[in-house]
């Protein structure tokens, strides 16, 4: 039963207040015949919900957006390298944003909520496979310890919607998803593109406030967003995570991860794997992202050019070289360091664990390991015998050998068995799903009955994932 003191959440409207050049007001659609798939009670429980009151029918108001007050934000970005001077939420509202019980101010924000004035022709709606794809991501992320937005629900709408792929149409769906913002490289575009410098000014004065307010300034933002962004990549890449759209759209300010549509984790380690059907040349393949990372903050730091450097941009020009010139150093630094914890070398030992991980990283991909699988047998004594030279050189930098399992996932959502889950959703059958969300929402300990989600999996070569567009 529902407790008897449960009440909505406090919602703010502090972006549309701030920027209300970028937002509009808007209103979902009211989805025909709405059913929570999926809620994530441990999160409702961190923004302060009670679950038994989001299930009921003020509760799902909220998470299908049939509240006053939600917009649509306005954002540009570049796609797949090429300037887009609009994009948006084409297909989304943001309802308004709390804060948690931990004193955090957190966006709530709803897919696949109908067509908006941003909606560039789309239908404005969200098939099931791909937000439950993003629910499944996030929690395997948060789990292993990656900043990531998360989905606090999964809706179905009760509708049957226009396909990705084929004919036949697909069960439409809606999102909550909770970000620390929803604040983006493409809103700077846009405000630089289109907008008054005062709009760029209160931009980032809004953006320090949320997320690094301990930064000044226009060169400071800058900088904190390249080492978060630093940290993150490389967590991507020691997690064999390939997020398969990073256009400046798609990379937050706060440095959470965001927008996990075409992307996959690893099974064999492969620098140029590519799983996303419309990136066909390779441009944000798993080796590439932290170089696509430093592009997308170089597009950063021109829409903060005319913020710093109204009387000298040549030295503003300088001053935002100098600090994109330090990303490498700050994401080598970062790799080194979350590597050395999954290979378990003590802080003492870490001086050669730079030159240890690029011969690793070649090593498997010459010898066709699996990613996950490998740095897991390593804590478990039983690494492949070919690796022999190179395990003597980490012994060495190990010492006595520290245990790594909770640095080391067993289980993650490998691609052929959330690929099967979410087909077996789409068909109505969400127990697949489900427990492949439990798993990864607890990935470092072995379950019976799970042991079928350790490995890869057969049929995964050319496996290929889609946008939910």
């Amino acid at each position: 039963m529902p407790s008897s003191d449960a009440t909505a959440p406090v919602l703010h409207q502090s972006y549309a207040e701030a920027l209300p050049e970028l937002s509009v007001p808007w209103r979902a659609d009211l989805p025909p015949q709405p059913e929570i798939a999926w809620l994530n009670e441990e999160l409702a429980a961190e923004l302060g919900m009670d679950p038994h009151w989001l299930r009921g029918p003020e509760g799902l108001a909220l998470l299908t957006g049939q509240i006053e007050g939600t917009t649509a934000q306005v954002y540009a970005g570049h796609q797949f390298g090429s300037p887009n001077p609009q994009l948006g939420d084409g297909r989304a509202v943001l309802l308004g944003d709390l804060v948690d019980v931990r004193g955090r101010r957190r966006d709530l924000h709803l897919k696949g909520a109908g067509r908006t004035p941003f909606a560039r022709g789309g239908d404005g709606k969200a098939p099931l496979g791909p937000m439950l794809r993003e629910a499944v991501i996030g929690e395997w992320l948060h789990a292993v310890g990656v900043p990531t937005t998360r989905a606090l629900a999964v809706l179905t709408t009760g509708e049957r919607i226009a396909p990705r792929q084929g004919v036949t149409p697909e069960p439409g769906a809606l999102l909550v998803r909770v970000a620390a913002s929803h604040l983006r490289v493409g809103t700077f575009e846009y405000a630089a593109w289109h907008l008054d410098p005062e709009v760029g000014h209160r931009l980032l004065e809004h953006t320090l406030a949320r997320h690094h307010p301990s930064a000044d300034g226009p060169l400071a933002l800058l900088e904190a967003v390249t080492g978060a962004q630093a940290e993150l990549v490389a967590r991507w890449m020691l997690l064999g995570f390939v997020h398969g759209v990073m256009n400046t759209d798609n990379m937050a300010l706060s440095g959470e991860g965001i927008d996990y549509g075409p992307c996959a984790v690893l099974d064999v380690h492969r620098r140029g794997a590519v799983f996303s059907s419309i990136d066909r040349g390779g441009r944000y393949a798993y080796g590439n992202q932290p170089g696509i990372a430093l592009w997308n903050l170089s597009r950063f730091a021109e829409s903060l050019l005319p913020l710093m450097g109204a009387t000298d941009p040549n030295r503003a020009v300088e001053q935002a070289t100098a600090v994109l010139e330090r990303f490498e150093v700050r994401y080598r630094q970062a790799f080194e360091r979350g590597l050395a914890e999954k290979l378990g070398i003590p802080e003492d030992g870490r001086e050669g664990v730079g030159a240890l991980g690029d011969e690793l990283f070649a090593l498997l991909e010459t010898q066709q390991l699996d990613h996950t699988r490998f740095f897991r047998a390593l804590d478990e004594d039983r690494a492949p015998a070919q690796m022999a030279g190179w395990l003597e050189k980490l012994r060495k930098l190990r010492g006595d050998g520290v245990r790594t399992h909770r640095v080391n996932p067993l289980y993650v959502p490998r691609n052929v068995h959330l690929e099967s889950a979410l087909r077996a959703a789409h068909l109505g059958d969400l127990r697949p799903v489900l427990e492949l969300l439990g798993a990864v929402a607890s990935p470092f300990d072995a379950r019976a009955g799970l042991e079928h989600l350790e490995t890869a999996g057969e049929g995964g070569e050319g496996f290929l994932t889609f946008c939910g567009t």
